[in-house]
């Protein structure tokens, strides 16, 4: 499939992929089960239920405990981890290669047979409800869930991945064995790892564990998710900072000019030589953290700016942004600015690859979207191409003032704001 990087797809008889990488100069491997679903293909209802299955996974099988699990991965000194995200569902494991065998037993059988048992269910709904206490008791956290839920409203795209206490606590053992079976089948798997191995041997390994797993149905396309462009300002007094989150939709994942809205976030807010951090923290000290990210999904996605600061500060922040905007739109940047954009995403995705974790994912990712594997240079000539007009172009179709949507939460002392502020 690929020289460059020594990739190898094969397609099981129930519909589940195995990629993998090799790269003989390491000693382990890392592996991963990604689940083609996430918190976006929930009812509202079932809210979390993702997260709390991939809580569950982890709580016992039919033939180990939650503490036999631990025991084996760390006497092999593996790592085993998991993350839910709107789109997908990961667990992962990274050995040695000579442990593979039981890294690939322990990390099947999770996957494939949970048991779901009442009181473990409780124990983990309650650790659950504490782990969404913590995001709302972080300020930076919680001004972007209520700028997503705001600007996906109505839509599963913008429910948190967590869920919220209502739905948490009434989820049950049928809803969660439920999910299981309808999201956990063949068609809806990709199986991913990157290190130290043979590709026949390793998908035979994989076959052997997951060829009782029936096909099921290809994913059906979710609905596209119409943006809100609200202002939105929640009082919060017991925090020190006024916590700020504007933005606008974005191309999705897959956009064939997705490296002009790359580079244009890289200039805006990508790092420390930003336009957003030189001019509000650097040149004006106005605020400790201050970037711009884009989220990209299957088929939207937004540019984010977040910023913190005190109450006084917070609207000349809000009017700096927005002149940054305008500035991205009227103005071509310069040569040399172009530049130095290109060779921090050139130099980002080049260190991104340095890991077996990073490769196996990125390997399952470039299948679930895109049904296809970009070589480095591939990549970096799209970069490179991309020009002063385009990024110009895209800026000025992103940043529109009707657009943008802007979430304001801390002690704002009676702070008001209205669209016109928005003007770029």
């Amino acid at each position: 499939m690929s020289n460059e990087r020594n990739l190898r797809r094969t397609v099981l008889p129930n519909g589940l992929i195995v990629l993998t990488e090799r790269m003989e100069h390491m000693c382990s491997v890392a592996m991963g089960v990604w689940i083609k679903s996430g918190s976006r293909g929930e009812s509202a209802e079932a809210n979390g239920i993702s997260h709390f299955v991939e809580h569950m996974l982890f709580k016992g099988t039919k033939s180990r405990s939650a503490q036999a699990i631990a025991r084996e991965m760390d006497a092999i000194g593996g790592n085993l981890d998991a993350f839910t995200g709107k789109e997908t569902i990961c667990f992962n494991v990274k050995s040695l290669a000579d442990h593979v065998p039981v890294a690939l037993d322990v990390l099947s059988d999770l996957v494939l047979n949970p048991v779901f048992a009442p009181h473990d269910i409780e124990r983990e709904r309650s650790v659950i409800l504490e782990e969404i206490k913590i995001d709302e008791d972080n300020p930076d956290v919680l001004v972007h869930e209520i700028f997503t839920q705001s600007f996906w409203k109505g839509h599963p795209l913008g429910k948190p991945i967590l869920g919220t206490t209502d739905t948490v606590k009434k989820l049950g053992k049928d809803d969660l064995s439920a999910y299981h079976s309808g999201r956990f089948h063949g068609q809806n798997i990709v199986f991913s790892a990157a290190g130290q191995l043979d590709h026949d041997a390793f998908t035979a390994a994989v076959a052997e564990k997951f060829s009782q797993l029936s096909g099921g149905e290809r994913p059906t396309d979710l609905a596209a998710p119409e943006p809100t462009a609200r202002i939105q300002l929640r009082n919060k007094k017991s925090l020190e900072q006024v916590q700020i989150c504007l933005g606008v939709p974005a191309p999705p994942i897959t956009d064939e000019n997705r490296y002009d809205t790359l580079i244009l976030n890289t200039v805006l807010g990508g790092g420390m030589s930003s336009r957003l951090f030189q001019t509000i923290r650097e040149e004006r000290g106005m605020a400790y953290s201050i970037y711009s990210d884009l989220a990209p999904y299957r088929d939207t996605g937004t540019l984010c700016v977040y910023a913190g600061t005190s109450t006084a500060k917070a609207l000349p922040v809000l009017d700096l942004v927005v002149a940054e905007f305008g500035k991205l739109k009227q103005t071509p940047l310069s040569d040399e600015e172009l530049k130095r954009a290109k060779d921090q995403v050139k130099g980002n995705i080049l260190m991104s690859l340095e890991s077996s974790n990073a490769r196996m994912a990125n390997l399952a990712r470039q299948e679930m979207y895109f049904e296809h594997f970009f070589t480095v240079e591939e990549i970096i000539a799209r970069v490179d191409a991309v020009t002063i007009e385009a990024v110009q172009t895209m800026a000025q179709k992103l940043l529109d003032p009707e657009k943008i949507a802007v979430t304001l939460l801390g002690r704002l002392d009676g702070l008001k704001m209205g669209r016109q502020r928005l003007a770029c």
